[in-house]
């Protein structure tokens, strides 16, 4: 269970993202399995490689971010099977770090 300040700010970011309440969908769910069995459940990251058969620490990527885009958020062909490690490490790191050149989430 979620601290109630985690709930909170949650929340928030579900009501300033709409797109976020995709990711909660059975749609997604199936997708998210899909895109793991057709990747072998390994890590695409270059240099990494790991097969992990517990999906709960798998995240299925986007490989360009969305940002809303229904079109991308929905194309197979633009998901990709990361380990979590390199999800929330090299992935979050260059997201963040392209953040400069576009200037804002959009």
């Amino acid at each position: 269970m979620q601290p109630d300040g985690e709930q909170q700010r949650e929340r928030q970011r579900d009501t300033g993202a709409p797109w976020r309440k995709w990711y909660k969908t059975a749609r997604w769910r199936g997708l998210r399995l899909q895109v793991f069995a057709r990747d072998l459940f390994q890590c695409r990251l270059p240099g990494c490689g790991r097969i992990e058969g517990n999906t709960a620490r798998l995240v299925c990527d986007h490989i360009k971010p969305h940002r809303g885009n229904e079109r991308l958020f929905w194309d197979t062909a633009n998901l990709q099977t990361l380990c979590k490690t390199c999800h929330d490490s090299v992935k979050q790191a260059e997201e963040q770090a392209s953040l400069h050149q576009r200037g804002v989430w959009d």
